[in-house]
């Protein structure tokens, strides 16, 4: 079989797969750090995502604060006790998972989308949520790299953005998409935690993949 000349050794593409492959949302972690050096590495490969327009919507705001970091914790709690709630007859079984890490990881970032992003309009006139689109791939590529360097990372996405742009004196217009959890962990999933747990399993690829027309097969 002829090689694309532009393709990676065998080997480099293995680990590409496996990163991808071995990537969990981490829910426990073991403290420790992650060293400043690292810490910015990671925080490049996030950088260098694709965005539309070259915009980079991305902003990332590390949180050092202890006291800080209690009262972040404590907004994801109050969403998750409405979460269960919204539930209903699943919320028992909701509450028994644990939803984050907040005061177990090592690092913990804020991301969020830049304020002013109206004026953005290339390749956002008709689609203006590829903003988002975009600050989730520089959070894919921060989630791949922590993976590779032996790091976990937890997206949580259970609390009220309003509340929790308000409390980091984001300016008006600017959103927060996720809180990261990052840092060592004693082991990774060996299967997404939702399903280790019971609460879903995981579809094949075959079921969302269609050819020509929606719902072709």
């Amino acid at each position: 079989m002829s090689m694309n000349e532009h393709a990676f050794t065998e080997a480099e593409r293995a680990a590409v797969y496996r990163a991808i492959g071995e990537r969990r949302d981490m829910r426990h972690f073991s403290g420790g750090e992650v060293a400043p050096e690292l810490l910015a590495r990671l925080l490049e490969a996030a950088h260098q995502a694709p965005s539309v327009g070259l915009m980079q919507p991305w902003r990332f705001i590390r949180i050092t604060q202890r006291e800080l970091r209690q009262r972040i914790q404590a907004l994801v709690e109050e969403e998750r006790l409405r979460t269960a709630q919204a539930l209903g007859e699943r919320s028992d079984d909701f509450m028994k998972l644990k939803v984050e890490g907040i005061n177990d990881c090592a690092e913990l970032l804020v991301a969020a989308l830049m304020d002013e992003r109206e004026a953005h309009i290339f390749g956002r006139r008709t689609l203006p949520e590829m903003d988002l689109a975009s600050l989730s791939c520089a959070i894919q590529n921060l989630w791949l790299a922590a993976r590779a360097e032996g790091l976990g990372m937890g997206w949580v996405s259970l609390f009220e953005p309003q509340a929790l742009a308000e409390l980091l004196g984001m300016p008006a217009g600017a959103k927060p998409l996720a809180i990261l959890c990052l840092g060592p962990v004693q082991a990774f999933y060996p299967a997404p935690m939702l399903v280790l747990e019971g609460w879903t399993t995981a579809r094949p690829l075959h079921d969302m993949l269609f050819e020509n027309h929606w719902g072709e097969s």
